[in-house]
């Protein structure tokens, strides 16, 4: 249910901030004091159309905040959590309307599309008035309506789950088909490029691997020479290590003699053909790793150019190739057994149609049954709603091969308003007034089966009075036991029924040359007050007075 509503530098709106309870609120007041204006907002909260011209005069931009009391489970906390929105605790919507007419949309404080916000707010409240009633236009919504009114839902997702059961299997078809077909026009290609794939038979990683051994093959070729002439240098006939060897055995026999001067010295030549020896050993083993049969060089080479040129034709990377190849294998074992599969697949897109058409046929009889029942219920409701004269007729049309996620009819509310003449769509047959009243008598039907947790209707009784007036005022007090109701009235019969009273005024701003709309919530002796004016109009007399007293407390 709507929780409350906060509005600011809305048209003639400063700051406003209104609390509603359950059950049914009338809002009242005068011509032009406003009452349209918190229509007008709340519906921009849930969505609707934006207007730079709702920004009060000398403000930058309004707002509006709407908060919802809303039970676990409702289809608003699960459009929130598939948005990933938080959506625990209330469900608040806020609209931001700036000047030039831009708008930003928030729920629960997080920024949402306009798009988003007006499905949340779809889910939460439904407006009818007598120029805008979109329910009573779309036959999705009529649909929508008959089922829940028949307790059909179970059968209808039954339906629409069959009904993507069916076009799942049609898309494996058509899949196949296109494949079978891509095959055919390829075979003999295919056929060669799976033999050449196979001979070649790349494997993952090997054109890095083989590109590296390439590389050090021929960079061990490079530095071959080097590696022999600095071997041949220090082992060959020209090796200083037998001289130097000499040397420091002389040397050492004549260390003694020398007196310290050949200290250290046969050490360090000793150190010098140490290393050299082990120079050798390591030069030695380096000529014997880069040696390499240059006829492997070859096959590296060849091997990697077989790759990369299979890779240009196929127009593929060559880490692509195996894919590739597994790929045409299956191409033409779709073309080889593909007719085979397609029989089979055929088959089960054939059982699950046939399984959409018996669900959606058994649904269509429920739902022509039901049909009969929901006109016979709104039909008890039109004689007072001075719709004496009129019929509700729900025209179903039904066609087996117009096949949908909802089954196989198109649902449309007629209306009949003088005998003889032609049902129609409620909109284009009845005036404003019937309308309402035309909507009313069917969510009355309904009961709360289908609906949002919040109605607004916005002047339903516009030119009735009377037995009339007392008629729709009992039948929304009636919807106001199942569902929350927001009616602004100008009735008196309306406004009796009430249990919540907002009256709607506007008056001078201390200080400044213009008006404000405000709000004040009435209870007894000002109830009964403003249920007079309604009666009575500027001039409130004392049998005017009676008459309001009688009006409330005979509907006590």
């Amino acid at each position: 249910m709507l929780a409350a509503l906060a509005i600011r530098d809305i048209v003639l709106i400063d700051r406003l901030e209104i609390d509603f309870a359950r059950g049914l609120t009338v809002l009242t007041g005068e011509t032009g004091a406003g009452k349209s204006i918190l229509l007008d907002s709340l519906s921009l909260a849930l969505g609707g159309r934006g207007d730079g011209a709702l920004v009060r005069q000398g403000a930058n931009q309004g707002q509006v905040t709407a908060v919802f009391d809303v039970p676990a489970g409702h289809p608003a906390r699960s459009l929130l959590g598939d948005n990933s929105i938080d959506h625990d605790g209330d469900i608040i919507l806020r609209r931001v309307q700036t000047g030039d007419g831009r708008t930003r949309a928030f729920v629960n404080d997080q920024p949402v599309s306009v798009a988003l916000l007006r499905d949340v707010g779809a889910s939460l409240v439904e407006i009818h008035g007598q120029h805008d009633d979109r329910a009573l236009v779309d036959p999705a919504i009529h649909r929508r309506l008959l089922d829940a009114f028949g307790g059909l839902d179970p059968e209808a997702l039954a339906v629409a789950e069959a009904f993507r059961g069916w076009r799942s299997a049609e898309s494996e078809v058509a899949a196949l088909r296109r494949r079978i077909a891509s095959a055919r026009s390829e075979g003999d290609y295919l056929r060669a490029s799976v033999e050449e794939l196979s001979k070649l038979a790349p494997q993952p990683g090997e054109e890095t691997e083989l590109a590296q051994r390439r590389h050090t093959m021929m960079q061990a070729e490079k530095v071959a020479v080097d590696l022999s002439e600095a071997h041949d240098t220090i082992a060959g006939h020209t090796s200083p290590i037998p001289n130097l060897a000499s040397l420091a055995r002389r040397l050492e026999r004549k260390r003694d003699q020398a007196g310290g001067l050949l200290d250290g010295v046969v050490e360090a030549i000793d150190s010098a053909i140490d290393a050299l020896e082990e120079a050798e050993t390591l030069l030695a083993r380096s000529i014997r790793e880069s040696e390499f049969d240059p006829k492997e060089l070859e096959r590296t080479e060849e091997r990697l150019f077989a790759l990369r040129g299979a890779a240009r034709k196929h127009d593929v990377a060559v880490e692509n190739l195996a894919a590739l190849r597994d790929k045409m294998v299956a191409d033409l074992a779709a073309l080889d057994s593909g007719e085979e599969r397609l029989a089979a697949l055929e088959a089960a897109a054939e059982a699950a149609c046939r399984r959409f058409d018996a669900l959606a046929a058994a649904l269509s009889a429920r739902r022509r049954a039901v049909a009969e029942e929901l006109e016979a219920r709104v039909a008890e409701e039109l004689p007072a709603l001075k719709l004496e004269r009129a019929a509700f007729i729900v025209s179903i049309e039904t066609d087996a091969e117009e096949r949908t996620d909802a089954g196989i009819d198109i649902v449309n509310f007629f209306v009949r308003t003088n005998p003889g003449t032609r049902p129609g769509p409620m909109m284009k047959v009845a005036s404003g007034g019937e309308l309402s009243r035309f909507l009313l008598a069917i969510k009355v039907a309904l009961a709360d089966r289908g609906s949002a947790p919040t109605l607004v209707f916005d002047e339903i009784d516009t030119g009735v009075g009377g037995a009339v007036a007392e008629a729709i005022g009992r039948r929304l007090a009636r919807l106001a036991e199942r569902v929350q109701v927001l009616s602004v009235t100008h009735a008196p019969q309306v406004a009796a029924r009430a249990g919540h009273h907002l009256r709607i005024a506007k008056d001078g701003v201390a200080g400044e040359d213009r008006v404000a709309t405000g709000v004040t919530p009435l209870d007894g002796e000002e109830r009964r007050e403003e249920i007079a004016r309604m009666l009575a109009g500027s001039v409130i007399t004392d049998a005017a007075r009676a008459a309001a007293h009688q009006l409330i407390h005979g509907n006590g």
